[in-house]
């Protein structure tokens, strides 16, 4: 088992969450893991980036090569599309399609959408609304983590006990939330694929 993924998106729209749930459930599977630091973090709004490679053998770099990334997780669509290159032939790109209006010069969202429509395997979803109509909108970063979980290939129990471990401090209310948008991710990209 091997995954590289590359985690993007803008400062504040949680990536460290996502890393931190996917980094807890890969330890607790008993799995290798490497993560680079991540970028852009000193300015919310600006573009944050990091790299998580996951293995059942030892990992030598923490940097995934261009062409060698099997999943881009992205939280705005137009990060996605920042690290294509590094994505492989047989890679999936899972993405929110809510844009951060973070510059003055922002590509049209339907040219962006376009490109992102091109790519052979991705999933493209409304996370902040699936988290709004759950009644959390904090949790669209988890929407996405669950609607990339069945890339994953990681056991989806796992990835729920490190929701239950990072968020235990902030109570059972948010924990419930933060699941139930985990499930309602995955449960889009599974009505997508057998569509």
């Amino acid at each position: 088992m091997k995954r590289d993924i590359i985690l993007a998106g803008v400062g504040g729209q949680g990536i460290i969450s996502i890393a931190a749930i996917i980094g807890t459930a890969a330890i607790d599977q008993g799995l290798h893991l490497k993560q680079s630091e991540v970028h852009g973090m000193s300015q919310r709004g600006g573009d944050v980036q990091s790299n998580l490679r996951i293995s059942d053998k030892m990992i030598a770099s923490d940097l995934i090569p261009y062409g060698k990334a099997d999943l881009i997780i992205s939280v705005e669509p137009l990060e996605a599309l920042r690290y294509l290159p590094y994505l492989s032939s047989d890679g999936w790109v899972i993405t929110s399609t809510k844009p951060f209006l973070n510059i003055p010069d922002y590509p049209d969202m339907e040219k962006l959408m376009d490109e992102i429509r091109k790519l052979p395997h991705y999933v493209a979803l409304d996370a902040d609304e699936i988290a709004k109509e759950i009644g959390t909108a904090k949790a669209a970063n988890i929407v996405i983590l669950g609607a990339s979980s069945p890339f994953l290939e990681m056991q989806y129990e796992k990835l729920e006990d490190a929701i239950r471990f990072i968020f235990k401090r902030k109570g059972d209310e948010v924990i419930s939330k933060n699941l139930e948008a985990l499930k309602a991710g995955r449960e889009f990209t599974q009505k997508q694929m057998h569509s």
